[in-house]
């Protein structure tokens, strides 16, 4: 089976295509970008304030033979939308925690949506209680107006100006992988697909990213939380991450990730 790599690996598209990266930086998310040749960086480990970025790594790019993936998921839906517009109320189940870490880590900036407006919108409808704060949130304003300024540059227009026709970043989880589960915590490993088109005559490029994630069941509902993520970092210590491969790569089935199907 044939694979190639890509060279996609801009400091631009990194910040703003990992928007959750930079937002739950405050909660101890760790983040790993590329290939699955052991050259993964992963972010730094939990803490109560963003001391660093993570970095892009190999990227990856899936092979032309498909693979049925061994195993699916449709995720449940949330109930209702927020008012920031993200989709909140989901069941209190295993997929209903892994939909909301899914519904978290979607994000689309083009036009006049800038990566700011997403990590503000994803801290505040996602992000648990004892993790909020007006320092935090000041922080995650200030980190994502610089990688506005990043991608802006990226793309030929000046600060504060709406991306070219056609232009966007979008981040789409295509996969996951749970590391722990109980009736009001779970953590799990999730696989996204992060594209970059710099406008509409632009070949669109992309990448992977690997994330893990921890979330609990908190006001009737699911959210991220740095105690969550902690204990999942601490029970994946020692072990082997799953490997960053696209749905329709055999080595998706051998790495142990579920594919992602549409729910109706």
């Amino acid at each position: 089976m044939g694979r190639t790599r890509g060279t996609w690996n801009t400091k631009g598209t990194w910040f703003a295509g990992a928007a959750l990266a930079a937002v739950l930086a405050l909660t101890g998310y760790a983040v790993f970008s590329g290939g699955d040749d052991g050259g993964d960086t992963p972010a730094k480990g939990p803490s109560a304030s963003a001391s660093g970025s993570a970095s892009p790594g190999p990227t990856y790019a899936p092979p032309e033979d498909w693979t049925e993936p061994d195993q699916w998921s449709a995720l449940p839906r949330g109930k209702r939308t927020d008012d920031r517009g993200s989709q909140v109320g989901f069941p209190k189940t295993t997929e209903g925690a892994v939909s909301m870490m899914v519904a978290a880590n979607a994000t689309d900036i083009e036009g006049e949506k800038t990566n700011t407006d997403e990590q503000l919108r994803i801290y505040h409808s996602y992000i648990g209680k004892a993790d909020q704060s007006s320092e935090n949130a000041e922080q995650i304003e200030l980190q994502a107006q610089q990688s506005d300024k990043s991608l802006a540059k990226q793309m030929g227009v000046s600060p504060g100006q709406s991306l070219p026709a056609g232009a966007y970043v979008r981040n789409t989880v295509v996969g996951y992988k749970i590391i722990q589960k109980s009736d009001t915590e779970v953590s799990a490993w999730l696989l996204t697909r992060v594209v970059q088109k710099n406008g509409e005559m632009e070949k669109e490029k992309g990448s992977y990213t690997r994330t893990l994630a921890g979330a609990q069941w908190e006001g009737g509902d699911w959210k991220l939380t740095g105690d969550a993520t902690a204990r999942a970092q601490k029970d994946v210590q020692g072990q082997t991450q799953p490997r960053i491969v696209a749905p329709g790569d055999a080595d998706f089935n051998s790495a142990g990730w579920t594919a992602i199907r549409e729910a109706s």
